[in-house]
């Protein structure tokens, strides 16, 4: 039985009511705590009960991508653990790779409070941080004083940088260097966010000038042994624009392409107000994820895949929520994915669920590996 989807869910979501910020900083307290605790013995069996629980391993959902090893597809994404301070744990949880940050090099607090929002009836969440973290320095002294744990499978680990809300725009490239240079030894792959709606200007940033002038700085920095370099990009982005991102992904010799970040499109939504605030969500600032950005992010996914041949990974997050959901982004294109609000909505035992339901698809398609299944559902053979 699932616990969290049975009890825990009802509990915080619609009986209490209780604030999604705080009840998140209450989850990643509680998992800091068994992640730096968890050499003691009670909280080493407690790791070890998490594994089989939460866990599949299977060598069909295993992918070698820039060199490092997947065991599943299905990774945390970007602002779940901003900070890094569970990055031992999220293995545990049947994770393949996670994403820490969105990190700046100079720490801020982020957006006035409250600034995130569950609509409940889109299955979506609404969020205006601002990139609130404690900035690259303490993330680069987390994680060179962290011990990985010999219980949980050591995961790749990406680190998503941000520009700093104080960083100038025309001076964005040499804050992202600066992040780069404090963390590029403790990250396996490193993602250039321009596509948060969080931080003023900073989706400008995705125009190819802007763009291009900040993969120059990083990728003249990122010498042997260089680290994988993806961008991540919004979702209200014009085909041209998409177009012109992977023209410079090739330029860069870019590893991949994340698609996509949250939405600021409010369309067909069934919540027309935010009762926190009173207003309509029409006029609410932030960025919109889970369920409604799921067709969106998948178009693109499938643009991406049909405009390079499939030549560039593309790792799809948006609304990913069931297998079938996981499968579509992984046929359209997506070699990995990301989620996020779906694991919020669905509970922890998600990433079981939808590993099963993805060996399942496998079987019916007469599959092998889910290699096999990237980009299947296109138009033209890969």
């Amino acid at each position: 039985m699932d616990l969290y989807q049975s009890l825990l869910k009802p509990i915080l979501f619609k009986g209490l009511k209780v604030d999604p910020e705080w009840a998140h900083h209450q989850t990643l307290e509680l998992l800091h705590w068994i992640d730096t605790h968890k050499s003691n013995l009670p909280l080493s069996w407690l790791e070890s009960q998490l594994q089989p629980r939460f866990s599949l391993v299977d060598p069909r959902l295993q992918q070698t991508l820039w060199g490092l090893n997947f065991i599943n597809p299905v990774g945390l994404a970007a602002g779940f653990d901003k900070d890094g301070v569970a990055a031992g744990l999220w293995g545990s949880f049947g994770f393949g790779c996670t994403e820490l940050g969105t990190v700046t090099l100079h720490p801020q607090p982020g957006n006035p409070r409250p600034r995130l929002f569950r609509l409940l009836e889109d299955e979506a969440v609404l969020n205006r941080m601002g990139f609130n973290n404690q900035g690259a320095a303490t993330l680069a002294n987390r994680l060179q004083n962290y011990t990985p744990s010999t219980l949980a499978p050591t995961i790749p680990l990406g680190i998503n940088l941000g520009k700093s809300k104080i960083t100038p725009l025309e001076e964005a490239a040499s804050d992202y260097l600066g992040s780069f240079q404090l963390l590029r030894d403790l990250g396996d792959y490193f993602v250039v966010n321009v596509s948060s709606p969080n931080t003023p200007g900073l989706r400008s940033l995705q125009a190819s000038t802007e763009l291009n002038q900040i993969l120059t700085v990083l990728q003249q920095e990122n010498i042997a042994p260089s680290k994988p370099l993806l961008v991540k990009i919004a979702p209200d982005l014009e085909w041209e624009a998409i177009d012109d991102i992977i023209k410079l992904a090739r330029t860069h010799n870019l590893a991949g392409i994340i698609a996509t970040n949250t939405t600021i499109s409010r369309d067909h939504l069934k919540t027309q107000w935010l009762p926190q605030t009173g207003n309509p969500i029409t006029s609410e600032a932030g960025g919109i994820s889970g369920a409604p950005l799921r067709e969106r992010s998948t178009a693109v996914i499938r643009h991406i895949w049909e405009q390079t041949n499939g030549e560039i990974p593309i790792i799809g997050v948006g609304g990913i929520f069931t297998a079938d959901d996981a499968w579509e982004k992984i046929t359209a294109g997506a070699s990995l994915l990301q989620v996020y609000t779906g694991w919020v909505y669905e509970g922890p035992l998600m990433v079981r669920r939808l590993l099963t339901g993805l060996l399942h698809k496998l079987e019916d398609h007469g599959l092998n590996h889910i290699s096999q299944a990237i980009g299947l559902a296109n138009s033209h053979p890969h």
